[in-house]
């Protein structure tokens, strides 16, 4: 029988220690947190020193009893994971089953292999309580931003969906938001590359081009016309030759950012995608611990890679190094990203996981290989008729060293090999291109690059990346989307067979597969900016990290940090919600043409919107709506792109003696023809404005089809009563009203054989649907108001 009892977050994991540590130890999972901070107001009890009020959810009380039933007669070991979350836990264990947490033992490890296990049971220790306190202080502080701000944007702004703040997400969102007003602000400004093009022997004595460019920018199409006219007929030789050594080092092993970053970059994972598939990689000893802000290798793994790669490679590729941590706050644990064994190149029970280990070790495997030696040669090109000199550059790889294995995304970007040159040597023109070049926005952030730059700001930690972007998602602030760009007209320059053309192309710019900030994120962060700027601004939330950090180590009390964040700030949440204006975002655009009536773009309760006029019951007038359709939002869209938008519904032609038309309805662009609606796909090459007669009749078609397969049975004595399919099976459709059958009738066979009679008793027995008119609505109104009672009283009672 097991003496110890060893408590680890996942089952995974527990199964793969169980094995290793053998029969007296029984492992168990606590599937993560085993407490969390209660709902509502009684979550923190501001009054006393910020107390938390911890329960156990219903789904974890199974968990507890499980644990307290394994304990009997049994040690207990606490091996949650090595940061502060996995502090936490181990804390929250010792509280629900009554253990002494100053004499229970803890242990650590970051990886899950039989010497890092027996190392660190014969070296357990007491659960950390400054990083528990490190935790609870985040938890705190994030419970009592969002609980505070979040009822604000409730009141204030219009609703289209949940409305919720939080102290990093809010930044995440800031981050992006500006990125895209930086961008919509920029004004391009235009230039010429000029490359030339050679025909030339390689090295191997095939034909092969050489290219070579003007190093300098030509502001002006002439200027770029003359340059190219002038080099009509004009002799091209090797002017000079430089050849310098060089080098590459290799980069430090993963950390947490830099692995979700080259995922992205080399395997496409969205940021959760990769870190699902580590979390997996560690639970099953492949890896050591996934999140983690150090790029330090200890010495046991410095010794096994300098191993393996004197058996894969040879001793002159292994080059053993110790990578310092940047950040001075690193905390979270004591190694880098690495594989358990260096000797496996490949691990992981599915193509993701896989793909993951593969770069994983090989980012640490290169990390500890020799330099890469190159050789890099700029030959210039003297022009017979002008002054200046082309330039063309390579590199040669001499010795490969850490490339042989891995390549980072910007290394792969590297300069091609020249052909062999010789100065003097006459070149053999082939043609010449000036094209139009535009200078170029920021770039729009990718899930990875917004990592980056969130750690760039010192905001988050590495377990918080992956669920702030996440969330920012799900509040459909941001969102990730494959764009088209728009087209944009360039000129083109080209002598070629001692004729120089002029010509115009096209290309598509600003699109791609990004966040985007949505209507509701840009108005939700400009009111945050406005009234809780202090809040929001990088500088603050990164001094708020470094204040954990200090809790971490013991410097800091959390509740006195609490507290002279909380005081100021709660004074600024009443300010707002006494006197802040509701904000939707409103831009004037101009004037109808047609009425003379003023034209906004504003968010209203179904998303984004443009309005002619306003609503005047005096003069009886109301105000005309209009959807704004992508890719427009409240700020980019213009008075004539908003006129756009009121054409609808649109007429697309007759089918079968009757108009279809199309629009845009709550749920999304539409065709309908006869009463019969018809939705246009996400993913179609056409919409509302560019569908064509026959698309239409096409999508016509196919939902009549849809409509005919729903229909079960209809009755002769009364065709307003039918047997309808749905999603949950048979129901009985009278006008408009949609009524249940029994569960036991809802296959389509048996409802077949209803009969009328039997159909109207189901109708007879259906409760009567409730009317709308002023009861209806004066219900409504009581809600409303108690919700904003609610609000206050939590508001005050933080």
């Amino acid at each position: 029988m097991a003496k110890h009892l060893l408590i680890v977050e996942s089952p995974a994991k527990a199964k793969t220690i169980e094995k290793i540590l053998g029969a007296d130890y029984k492992v168990k999972s606590c599937y993560g947190h085993i407490r969390d901070l209660s709902k509502g107001d009684s979550a923190i009890d501001v009054e006393n020193d910020y107390l938390p009020n911890y329960i156990v959810p219903d789904e974890k009380k199974k968990v507890v009893r499980e644990l307290k039933a394994e304990m009997k007669q049994k040690e207990v070991w606490l091996a949650t994971d090595e940061d502060r979350e996995g502090e936490a836990i181990s804390w929250h264990l010792c509280e629900v089953l009554g253990l002494d947490v100053h004499k229970t033992k803890r242990i650590v490890f970051h990886e899950i292999t039989k010497p890092a296990l027996q190392k660190a049971v014969q070296n357990p220790r007491n659960v950390d309580l400054n990083l528990v306190n490190a935790q609870q202080a985040r938890r705190v502080l994030d419970r009592l931003v969002g609980f505070a701000l979040s009822p604000v944007l409730w009141r204030k702004i219009v609703r289209s969906g949940s409305l919720s703040a939080g102290r990093v997400q809010s930044v995440a969102v800031r981050v992006v938001v500006e990125t895209e007003r930086d961008i919509q602000n920029f004004v391009p400004q235009s230039y010429y590359k000029i490359i030339a093009e050679f025909n030339i022997k390689d090295h191997k004595g095939n034909d092969s081009i050489l290219k070579a460019e003007y190093a300098k920018r030509v502001e002006l199409e002439g200027d770029a016309e003359k340059f190219v006219s002038d080099c009509n007929g004009a002799a091209f030789s090797i002017k000079k030759l430089e050849t310098k050594p060089g080098k590459k080092r290799p980069r430090a092993p993963f950390i947490t950012s830099t692995m979700q970053q080259e995922a992205s970059y080399k395997l496409g994972f969205s940021v959760s995608r990769t870190m699902r598939a580590a979390q997996k990689l560690y639970e099953a000893g492949h890896i050591t611990y996934m999140r983690t802000d150090s790029v330090n290798l200890s010495e046991t793994a410095r010794e096994a890679a300098a191993t393996a790669i004197t058996n894969m490679y040879g001793a002159n590729y292994s080059n053993p190094q110790k990578y310092k941590t940047k950040s001075k706050d690193a905390q979270e644990a004591h190694e880098a990203i690495r594989p358990t064994y260096f000797e496996n190149v490949q691990s992981g029970m599915d193509g993701d996981e896989e793909k993951l280990y593969k770069l994983i070790w090989s980012r640490a495997i290169a990390s500890q290989m020799a330099d890469a030696k190159l050789e890099k040669t700029t030959a210039y090109i003297d022009i017979s008729t002008r002054e200046e000199d082309l330039v063309a550059k390579g590199e040669v790889v001499i010795f490969d060293g850490f490339l042989k294995v891995y390549q980072s995304s910007d290394e792969e970007k590297t300069s091609a090999m020249l052909p062999p040159l010789n100065v003097g040597e006459v070149l053999d023109f082939n043609k010449m291109v000036a094209t139009q070049k535009f200078t170029r926005p920021p770039a729009r952030y990718t899930e990875a690059s917004l990592v980056k730059k969130l750690e760039e700001l010192g905001i988050g930690r590495p377990s918080t990346y992956a669920p702030t972007i996440a969330t920012i998602q799900k509040r459909q602030y941001v969102v990730k989307e494959n764009r088209d760009g728009v087209e944009r007209a360039y000129r083109v320059i080209t002598l070629e067979n001692n004729a120089v053309n002029k010509e115009t192309a096209t290309e598509r710019t600003g699109g791609g597969n990004k966040l985007y900030p949505t209507d509701m994120g840009m108005v939700v962060n400009d009111f945050l900016v406005e009234h809780f700027g202090g809040v929001l601004d990088y500088d603050f939330t990164a001094k708020i990290e470094s204040d954990f950090d200090k809790i971490a180590n013991g410097s800091v009390q959390w509740n006195s940090m609490i507290d002279d964040f909380y005081k100021p700030f709660k004074k600024q949440v009443d300010v707002t919600i006494e006197t802040a204006e509701r904000a939707t975002g409103e831009r004037a655009l101009g004037t109808d043409p047609k009425t003379g009536k003023d034209v906004i773009a504003r968010l209203g309760r179904y998303g984004p919107m443009v309005q002619i006029g306003k609503n005047d019951d005096e003069k009886n007038e109301k105000a005309q709506y209009a959807k704004i359709r992508p890719p427009f939002n409240i700020t980019n869209i213009t008075l004539e792109q908003a006129m756009e938008m009121f054409k609808l519904p649109r007429l697309v032609g007759t089918f079968e003696e009757k108009e279809i038309k199309s629009s845009e309805g709550r749920f999304g662009p539409y065709v309908v023809h006869d009463g019969l609606f018809a939705s246009i796909p996400k993913d179609a090459e056409y919409d509302v404005f560019s569908i064509t007669l026959d698309t239409a009749i096409e999508l016509i078609k196919e939902k009549r089809i849809k409509e005919e397969a729903k229909k079960v049975k209809i009755f002769e004595e009364d065709e307003d009563i039918r047997i309808l399919m749905g999603r949950w099976g048979a129901y009985i459709k009278r006008g408009k009203d949609n009524i249940p059958l029994p569960k036991e009738k809802r296959d389509r066979e048996i409802a077949e054989t209803l009969s009328f009679e039997e159909v109207m008793e189901y109708v007879a027995k259906a409760p009567e649907k409730k009317k709308k008119p002023a009861a209806k609505k004066k219900t409504a109104a009581k809600k409303t108001t108690k919700k904003k009672t609610t609000a206050k009283k939590t508001t005050k009672k933080k």
